[in-house]
């Protein structure tokens, strides 16, 4: 596996670099790099402060890591936080964050980047989210015996790890000084492959950034303006096609309520593909201009960071991703307003999307008539609806506090 993983690494950027002039990611991923190490060196000249390095690999790690980040930025305000991305989703989308003091890209594993990079930065903490196990980084924090933590991990009895041929990947998580699981199964499964004393339940720290957001809501002119005296809304967020083509129908066939869809990829491409779907749709940027929206129920949603806000308006919220490979979306955003979330059939590996439809706060659909079904019924049954907001609020309420116990062993 160890051969395997070097092909890996040294494989990724030909391959970026190869197809950079056809695919936006990619040629982010590589100008995101370009003299990367020149760049470090320059922003870390002569400084003396503590550093925590913090790694993400995308946007919705960002999500998880920002409450302990911010948490450790109020406790000691000396220290400096330096914030890393694998992925442009995340780099681009928050290369401008306030609360860290650098943002960069993380230069692609190796023995050699990992030891020039410690060289730079120098970090006297580590923290990794959910999913983040590189190697030669992990394994030079151990020479250096800095203390390196796992922050909201979540494993699978799918994953390499727990496999016969799984000797390196188990290597790399005896690199960590301490695993925060979110679950039972995830410390289960360490403890079969001998990861018992640095390894303990925290919870999921996307609680606790939920439950901020929804505390810190500010009202939006405009949706308050397009929703009028309307008392049925539905919410769809993060869409991409395959749930817009189940959703599309309802919105034609329901004209008295109105329907709010932020699709996941704002590009004028997708945006067009909404608009052929519903074909009396406006969109945000034309409301914002002061074209009026009395004439539609559908109102398209084509700009970034509104979307924790907008489900506060909902009467239910439907949540993209879920009728594609990579699974549901976020469903805590919605679900911290005590309102019921509906969303696809791919919804196993999120562990918050499962307990949900367990107790009946979320609800999972294959197919046009299905999405009807239970639509129809939360918004038909007073009853069946109250009970589905309420176990929705409570879900996230009751398990928040994540941060406070990752917090309690940093400051060990």
């Amino acid at each position: 596996m160890k051969l395997i993983y070097n092909i890996f690494i040294w494989i990724y950027p030909i391959v970026a670099r190869l197809i950079s002039g056809q695919n936006e990611k990619a040629k982010l991923w590589v100008e995101g790099r370009k003299d990367i190490f020149e760049k470090l060196d320059a922003a870390f000249k002569g400084n003396t402060s503590r550093v925590i390095w913090i790694h993400c690999s995308s946007l919705g790690e960002f999500e998880q890591g920002r409450p302990v980040m911010e948490a450790l930025k109020e406790k000691d305000s000396s220290a400096k936080i330096l914030l890393t991305f694998f992925s442009p989703s995340g780099y681009e989308n928050r290369k401008n964050y306030a609360d860290a003091d650098w943002i960069f890209y993380l230069p692609m594993d190796s023995t050699i980047n990992a030891a020039r990079f410690f060289r730079i930065v120098k970090p006297s903490l580590i923290l990794f989210v959910k999913y983040e196990f590189w190697y030669y980084y992990l394994q030079q924090a151990k020479l250096q015996n800095i203390k390196t933590v796992l922050i909201s991990g979540v494993f699978r009895d799918s994953q390499p790890f727990f496999k016969w041929y799984g000797d390196f990947n188990r290597e790399t998580l005896q690199f960590f000084s301490w695993l925060f699981v979110q679950n039972k199964t995830s410390v289960e499964l360490l403890q079969r492959v001998n990861i018992k004393n640095n390894v303990a339940i925290s919870g999921d720290t996307r609680f606790d950034r939920v439950m901020t957001i929804a505390l810190q809501f500010q009202p939006l002119d405009l949706i308050e303006k397009f929703i009028g005296n309307s008392e049925q809304i539905v919410v769809a967020g993060s869409t991409w096609l395959e749930d817009d083509e189940v959703l599309h129908h309802y919105t034609l066939t329901h004209p008295e309520i109105k329907f709010i869809i932020a699709p996941h990829d704002i590009q004028k491409s997708r945006i067009e593909e909404c608009k052929k779907l519903y074909p009396k749709a406006i969109t945000y940027s034309q409301l914002n201009d002061g074209i009026e929206s009395f004439a539609s129920n559908v109102l398209l949603i084509d700009n970034i960071g509104m979307l924790s806000k907008l489900y506060f308006y909902a009467t239910i919220s439907f949540i993209g991703g879920g009728f594609g490979d990579d699974g549901v979306h976020n469903v805590l955003e919605a679900a911290v307003y005590s309102k019921p979330v509906v969303f696809g059939e791919e919804f196993s590996k999120f562990i918050e999307a499962v307990e949900l439809v367990d107790l009946e706060g979320g609800f999972s659909v294959k197919n046009i008539l299905e999405l009807e079904i239970i639509l129809n019924k939360l918004l038909s049954d007073n009853l069946f609806y109250k009970k589905s907001c309420k176990i929705a609020g409570d879900y996230v309420k009751n398990n928040a506090g994540a941060t406070k116990i990752i917090l309690e062993y940093l400051n060990h």
